[in-house]
């Protein structure tokens, strides 16, 4: 009888330890994937002509957000045979753009245009109100479109649609409960992939070059930056700002769409894909001249391998075409700008002064 009791009492105890046993995961994951929509600290530029941008009202940036939308970016099961993800096309080491004039999808197949870098893009929300914001041809007006057209493109991620892609994500061990964590439901939806996503691109700012350096006092500008600067904003000369901003802007573009005259009848056609007017072929979205140490090749296509074959192009080698931007369109009568070879150099160094290391190395934007 006494034995009895006792092993009464020991499986009675094994019963007890293995239900909590049981019980334990089910209460340590509810306590992981639980909501928490702390806001991200997004710490914006304190130098002089920066200013906060609009981030919309339903997709407020919160830490768990912004972690859900980097590890997406990293992950190649946003790709219809798991092979690419964002980053594959997006290097940080390039400033979040890709070294290759054309980069390759998902079954190796070949772009048509170069891969933008990303950075500073929420300001494009701000300043360019025309609604054609993103990618070179300003097919998307916001982040959170621009955020799915790669995932549908078929030279990109090539998913015929992004029922697949959700599927995958639902079925995987992590994303439902990270999902949860970020959005209060393990619902995943379209809309809330590009959320994610787009709550990620809009940590990538960029404004620790030397130029901003500079700026801030921290550094002295070279003399030969000096003159690249008087090159850059002299009619006469460089002439470049009316496309880049002048230097009152930190972000070095304008937003808008321009023909520079690349060719006499463009291959691509540019803005014209979207709005159908004839007077957009050939315009394409000003790049910000940020970075431009990282983001080689150069242009829509890629065709400039260095930022002196750039300048030489601006300098001698722009062809006339029918929309062709006038601020380019007037030197023609001079044979182009006649920078003189310092001038050239000049124009360079400072442009490589906008380049900025710690961006490319910054952790918080590195592969999770």
């Amino acid at each position: 009888m006494k034995k009895q009791l006792i092993l009464i009492a020991i499986v009675s105890v094994t019963s007890l330890w293995v239900a909590c046993r049981k019980d334990a995961p089910l209460s340590s994951e509810k306590d992981i994937y639980a909501y928490d929509p702390t806001p991200y600290n997004l710490v914006l530029p304190g130098n002089l002509g920066w200013s906060s941008f609009p981030i919309p009202a339903d997709n407020p940036l919160t830490n768990t957000g912004v972690a859900l939308g980097k590890k997406l970016f990293y992950d190649p099961i946003l790709s219809v045979n798991n092979k690419q993800s964002c980053a594959s096309c997006h290097k940080q080491e390039n400033a979040f753009s890709d070294p290759l004039a054309f980069s390759f999808g998902t079954f190796g197949q070949k772009g048509e245009r170069h891969s933008m870098p990303l950075f500073n893009l929420g300001w494009a929300e701000k300043y360019n109100q025309s609604g054609r914001r993103f990618f070179w041809d300003g097919g998307a007006n916001d982040l959170e479109r621009q955020a799915l057209g790669p995932i549908l493109n078929p030279l990109e991620m090539a998913n015929p649609s992004l029922e697949p892609v959700l599927n995958r994500l639902k079925n995987h061990p992590e994303y439902p409960g990270l999902f949860k964590r970020a959005f209060g439901s393990d619902t995943i939806t379209s809309i809330r992939l590009a959320k994610a996503l787009s709550q990620f691109e809009r940590t990538l700012i960029s404004s620790n070059s030397p130029w901003d350096k500079a700026e801030r006092r921290e550094r002295l500008r070279t003399p030969s930056e000096i003159n690249g600067m008087f090159v850059f904003v002299t009619e006469g000369k460089g002439d470049c700002f009316h496309c880049h901003g002048n230097l009152s802007s930190p972000f070095f573009t304008d937003y808008l769409f321009h023909n520079n005259g690349l060719d006499v009848t463009p291959k691509d056609s540019g803005l014209f894909r979207i709005t159908g007017n004839p007077f957009d072929i050939g315009k394409f979205k000003t790049p910000s001249l940020r970075n431009l140490a990282f983001s080689a090749p150069y242009m829509h296509d890629g065709r400039f391998n260095t930022l002196m074959e750039v300048i030489e192009f601006y300098n001698s080698g722009v062809k006339n075409s029918p929309n062709i931007d006038p601020n380019i369109a007037k030197h023609f009568p001079e044979g182009g700008l006649n920078l003189t070879p310092q001038e050239k150099i000049d124009l360079l160094n400072f442009l490589l002064s906008l380049s900025d290391t710690s961006f490319t190395k910054n952790t918080e934007f590195s592969v999770p």
